[in-house]
């Protein structure tokens, strides 16, 4: 039997989600709210349950007419697709996993994404809950990047499995007297927030990662035993600050920002070592910090490598199109468009 919840029903949401082994943060009603106030789409739980399988998959449904290349070229609520939540997610699974129980899964899945016409569905898999591995029959799967954990086991392992550079930064973070604290108050949120936006600026990011107040207001009081903010001082003076999401003995290095004139005493690396060591003290197992932009090993994913030389997490995305004839006429309209690239990997092409 297939159940679909609805954001609404926070409290069934969770406690289905919170009932299975291997849940995270990113499943939680509590995340996906604020991407629903970022204009992501609207938070749909599919929970699935026979006598000896069950499953749930927690995603973002979007109206495709609300994309700017099908704007007034299509009627509102015809048709929509499906989207992980920004993060990671797809389906966890729990009790007879076998090809007979997934091919069930599938049929129910796709039966109800047909009906109520929706057309496509782009997955990024976990990879600390590597749950892509059971999926292949469901989802065309695709390889595309690294990411890197650190294993909170004990206080040694964590700092043995720095690259020797990292600790070395992370000491003289320390003989310069950068000190790291932890907190969620208003206030914390109102800085975090202010040095965010400059840090993005400064990075000239993508105008998606501009996130407005009540986003981070929705972190603030939805999430509110499972996010932390660490931030360093120096000289009475925050200098970076890290929202960190924490549930089910996994924590996550979710948003950054830092003053840069300040990026010489190395505060980061001290945050994200002080940030493993509380997780130590709070019985979590995993640290994921992700990896590099758009899953190139950059700058980025060499800096998250540093914190672990000797662990390595494959991040996969799944794509599936659920009504091909449809999915075709929306590429043939965006494909009128200049700008239209029929070459790119982009899912949904539709979308590129």
């Amino acid at each position: 039997m297939q159940t679909v919840i609805s954001i609404e029903d926070s409290e069934k949401w969770d406690n289905i989600v919170r009932s299975f082994k291997g849940y995270d943060v990113y499943y939680l009603s509590g995340y996906v709210k604020a991407f629903q106030i970022h204009g992501d789409g609207e938070p749909v739980l599919f929970y699935y349950e026979t006598e000896d399988m069950r499953a749930i998959n927690a995603v973002m449904k979007r109206d495709i007419s609300h994309n700017i290349n099908f704007a007034s070229k299509l009627n509102e609520e015809e048709y929509f697709d499906l989207i992980t939540p920004y993060g990671y997610g797809g389906y966890i699974i729990e009790g007879n996993i076998n090809d007979s129980n997934i091919g069930l899964l599938n049929t129910a899945y796709s039966a109800y994404c047909i009906e109520n016409n929706i057309i496509s569905e782009y997955v990024r898999f976990h990879p600390i809950l590597n749950n892509k591995e059971k999926m292949t029959s469901i989802y065309h799967i695709v390889d595309v990047g690294k990411t890197i954990s650190i294993d909170l086991t004990s206080p040694e392992l964590i700092w043995n499995n720095f690259s020797s550079k990292n600790r070395n930064m992370i000491r003289k973070a320390q003989k310069s007297g950068v000190r790291v604290y932890w907190g969620r108050s208003p206030e914390l949120f109102e800085h975090f927030i202010e040095m965010y936006k400059s840090t993005m600026l400064k990075n000239a990011a993508d105008e998606y990662y501009y996130f407005e107040r009540p986003f981070f207001n929705s972190i603030l009081y939805d999430l509110k035993n499972c996010s932390l903010i660490f931030y360093a001082m120096f000289n009475n003076e925050i200098i970076a600050m890290s929202i960190i999401l924490f549930t089910n003995q996994k924590m996550h290095y979710h948003l950054s920002a830092s003053n840069r004139l300040y990026q010489k005493l190395a505060p980061t690396n001290l945050l994200l070592y002080e940030a493993a060591c509380w997780g130590f003290a709070n019985n979590f197992k995993t640290f994921h910090l992700g990896g590099g932009l758009h899953s190139r090993e950059d700058s980025l994913y060499k800096f998250k490598r540093a914190f672990n030389k000797n662990s390595v997490n494959i991040y996969a995305i799944g794509k599936k199109c659920f009504n091909q004839d449809i999915y075709n006429w929306l590429v043939s309209i965006r494909s009128k468009e200049k700008d239209f690239d029929d070459k790119t990997s982009f899912f949904p092409l539709y979308r590129a």
